[in-house]
């Protein structure tokens, strides 16, 4: 088994290998995990956690309980914040009795009703105002569970698969999203900066990590373009990339959310060997 790195510390995100791939369950993933060095599975459903932590492995970051397509149903729209509120305090709460550090949260669709383009569109300005007051919103619950929500930033302009791409997001620029967390203003609100998202919409990834280290709480990870494996058919640098993380004292996890197009053990165990820097 290869020990993990001093600084950065790998995570397999779970619906990528349980999804996709070769449909792996829980228990292998797990088993993967601790063959090749991940210490962490992110992004599985509740009902997985006892067997991921059974397996001894920690759970770097929890889905916001949203079901479906959660990322569509967001901060940014007034109509949907009582549900999101509603579902992100639930798994606040179930992150703190469980020791899972961060629960993951979206800005959501631009269109009034978030599955309707047709509906009229949210403004970037108003987006915000609404994200900062329902984050805000549940801020201090969060900081009293001792639970980060983060933010993510997603791209918009890959329409070739669903998880590939988010057409209609409303926080696809990486700068819109790391203002809307700072003036929120709560240590336990910080942005997931998505390596891949952050490529595909704004590029100059490691002076963006720079500008944004003040509000990275959690890392994402795959090949761009595509969201494939992090081989040398991709073109981001993943070692400098990782050595920028680790300059800037970022100590949380990288969580690897590739999409296979070969066999996962050996994507894995490649992803693995090109951040452990």
């Amino acid at each position: 088994m290869t020990e993990p790195a001093d600084g950065i510390k790998q995570s397999i995100v779970h619906w990528c290998f349980n999804i996709c791939g070769d449909n792996w369950s829980t228990d292998r993933i797990c088993e993967v995990a601790k063959e090749i060095g991940y210490g962490s599975i992110e992004l599985a459903d509740r009902a997985e956690w006892p067997a991921i932590l059974e397996h001894g492995l920690a759970i770097a970051i929890a889905p916001n309980g949203m079901p479906g397509a959660m990322f569509m149903k967001g901060f940014n729209n007034p109509a949907y914040h009582d549900e999101v509120i509603a579902r992100t305090t639930e798994t606040i709460d179930a992150c703190a009795a469980a020791g899972v550090p961060k629960v993951i949260a979206f800005t959501g669709y631009k269109w009034r009703t978030a599955d309707d383009p047709t509906s009229g569109e949210i403004s970037l300005e108003e987006g915000a105002a609404n994200c900062i007051k329902g984050l805000k919103g549940i801020a201090a619950y969060a900081e009293k569970q001792g639970v980060t929500l983060c933010l993510e930033h997603l791209n918009t302009r890959d329409d070739t698969h669903p998880m590939k791409g988010h057409p209609g997001y409303q926080g696809d620029d990486v700068d819109y999203v790391a203002n809307i967390v700072r003036q929120v203003g709560s240590d336990r609100v910080k942005m997931l900066f998505d390596i891949y998202h952050v490529q595909v919409m704004n590029g100059d990834v490691i002076r963006r990590i720079g500008q944004c280290q003040d509000v990275i709480g959690h890392i994402h990870a795959a090949g761009c373009p595509g969201r494939g494996e992090l081989d040398a058919s991709q073109e981001i640098n993943f070692p400098p990339t990782m050595r920028k993380l680790l300059e800037i004292g970022y100590d949380g996890y990288v969580g690897q959310e590739f999409i296979p197009t070969r066999d996962p053990l050996a994507g894995l165990r490649e992803a693995f060997a090109v951040c452990d820097v």
